[in-house]
Formats: C-alpha cells, structure tokens, sequence
C-alpha cells in the first residue's frame, strides 16, 4: 500500500484524512452539512473512534458506551442521496451505503440517517436500516 493511499480520508472525499475529517475528529472543525457529518461518522468507525463518534450523536438518542464489531474492516462509503442538511437547514436525511469486510466476507450496510442541528452544530440523531 502506497503511502498516499494510507493516508486518504476514509469518508471518499479526495483528500487526506488529516486535512478532511482528522480535523472534525480532533475538534477543529465542525461538519457544515448533514452530509459532511456523516461522511466523518464513517471516518470515525474506520478509525474506531468512539469519542467522536458519541460526541456527534444527539444526547436524546446517545448510547452510553459504543463497541465495534471484531473482524470488520469498513473498506468503502458511498451516498446515494441526501435530502435537506445544507449549511442553512436544522434537519437532514442522508441514505449511504457502507461496505464492509468481516471475517472474509463482504457486505453492504444501507442506512438511512437522521440528522439535527443541536447547540448550532450537526448531530446524528438514528438510522432506518434498508433491506
């Protein structure tokens, strides 16, 4: 693996990661759009980041504690469309597709996502799983 792969962001945006949602992880930046938070959410669960991840979820639906899967390897995010979540909403849908590899098998999580602004910043507040 090529050192410039090893370091692209995760969330599919052609940037590295440091500079695209390594900023939003590490607080210094906030997602302007639903989208963009979802796209670091993704980030955050390839780099089993577990702090962010709860920092960016509504305190209405927040689990307390937040464990990973053994064996799964999140590989690829594509979004299939949003609805709302620009810079000027307060809500916003996002449905995404996340492929995955767990225990040699691959696999398609498809979510549709809620998001809200809450304390003037973007927070994921549940998904509805597409079957």
């Amino acid at each position: 693996m090529s050192k410039r792969r090893s370091e692209s962001c995760p969330c599919g945006l052609p940037a590295l990661y440091s500079d695209c949602c390594g900023r939003l992880h590490r607080g210094e930046a906030r997602a302007e759009t639903a989208e963009r938070l979802m796209r670091s959410r993704y980030s955050a669960f390839v780099k089993l980041d577990a702090g962010y991840l709860l920092r960016s979820w509504h305190p209405a639906t927040r689990p307390e504690g937040l464990e990973f899967e053994p064996g799964l390897r999140w590989e690829q995010l594509e979004i299939v469309r949003t609805a709302d979540g620009t810079a000027t909403d307060t809500r916003g849908v996002v449905e995404f597709r996340a492929h995955y590899v767990q225990d040699g098998q691959r696999g398609v999580l498809h979510e549709v996502s809620r998001f809200v602004r809450h304390d003037d910043a973007w927070v994921y507040v549940n998904g509805r799983i597409q079957t």
